[in-house]
């Protein structure tokens, strides 16, 4: 039985309900990321509260600290580790141990590497992946793949999209809990018939669902777009569609625009940090002198309670002294935006008035308005 069923398409865009043992989730979706089993400066229940339907967990993190089987002792895993109790998807580690390619060790076997935390070693290969992945408990486990940076020779990608499709075969035939669905991830880099043959060969194998891995690692952005339009209707319509890691608003617009169900991005948090609020007018630096007696709300067309409660002077001033709730408030912000872009994606869908929805997003945001 499919965990996908697809209820309103406009163009190539797609509303659907992917269906899990913690509940189902409305497409087009964004993740926030919880690396460490926390999403950064936020409570679970202000998760709940900005409309967060699933959340990421990071294996590669995860299994470092606290480790899987004291996650699993401890919570039953992830969600009960963490008081979640909506769907979890968890990213295999292959991400995480490539960005660490001056101290790691790529073999048939897997990956050897070097803890960024205590510099001990470790390998992981796709069975250990699925074993960590297991104990945490997700409901949406990714395949161990190679995730070369772009750019690269197509020989090179063709190397890595073979070593990522016999991984793959390994992540199957791993026993998972009986609630967990195992992604496949479709590598290639920018050459069409490279992620042709890779989804295809897949397909044999046979997967829940499908994501795009290796895009936002070093293309040009509008090469990306231009892959995406091109490709991404060929993925199978009957499952899930995650295009993993991206990205800025628009690239998830672009990614839903071009059929795409699931995005995650680190960006809203960690810009959130760095003082960045993302509005309906583009992003907007807090730091910034001319903010300093600014009364107004960070974004006065949102309705979130930080844009509802305080001014951009107050979280200025937050910001500039050091003070933690600045990075509580404009994630919690941030959050809010990328969560309420993709409901109101969903509503254009259903409503079949998609481009519109796009059209007047795009001019609005790249505005500048408060830059």
């Amino acid at each position: 039985m499919t965990m996908y069923k697809e209820v309103a398409k406009s163009g190539k865009a797609r509303a659907g309900v992917i269906t899990t043992a913690h509940g189902e989730i409305e497409t087009p979706i964004f993740m926030p990321v919880g690396t460490r089993a926390s999403v950064k400066c936020m409570w679970q229940h202000e998760l709940e509260e900005v409309g967060a339907q699933i959340i990421l967990g990071n294996t590669y993190h995860l299994y470092l600290k606290p480790g899987h089987e004291l996650v699993e002792k401890v919570g039953g895993g992830l969600h009960g580790f963490m008081n979640w109790k909506k769907p979890i998807l968890t990213d295999s580690g292959g991400y995480q141990v490539f960005s660490l390619s001056d101290i790691n060790k790529l073999t048939e076997e897997g990956v050897t590497f070097q803890s960024h935390i205590d510099g001990s070693y470790h390998l992981i290969t796709p069975e250990k992946s699925m074993e960590i992945q297991k104990a945490l408990g997700s409901d949406i486990v990714m395949a161990f793949d190679e995730c070369p940076a772009l750019p690269a020779s197509k020989e090179r990608l063709r190397e890595s999209m073979e070593l990522t499709l016999r991984w793959a075969k390994r992540c199957k035939d791993v026993e998972l809990k009986p609630h967990q669905h195992l992604f496949g991830i479709i590598q290639g880099g920018l050459h069409k018939d490279l992620r042709t043959e890779c989804m295809e060969r897949l397909k044999e194998i046979d997967f829940p669902g499908y994501a795009l891995g290796g895009l936002s690692v070093g293309e040009k952005n509008d090469e990306m777009v231009e892959f995406l339009n091109d490709f991404v209707h060929t993925m199978p319509d009957d499952k899930p569609r995650y295009l993993m890691g991206v990205g800025k608003p628009l690239d998830v617009l672009n990614g839903i625009r071009a059929g795409l169900d699931m995005f995650d991005c680190v960006l809203p948090t960690r810009n959130a940090r760095n003082g960045q609020f993302l509005t309906s007018h583009g992003p907007l630096s807090i730091k910034k002198e001319k903010f300093k007696e600014d009364t107004l709300p960070p974004d006065p067309d949102c309705s979130c309670k930080v844009c509802q409660n305080y001014s951009r002077s107050y979280i200025r001033h937050l910001f500039n002294v050091g003070e933690y709730l600045a990075g509580q408030l404009i994630s919690f912000h941030n959050l809010h935006f990328y969560l309420t872009m993709v409901k109101e994606a969903r509503q254009a869908i259903i409503d079949d008035r998609f481009e519109e929805y796009y059209a007047e997003f795009k001019t609005k945001y790249t505005s500048e308005k408060w830059k």
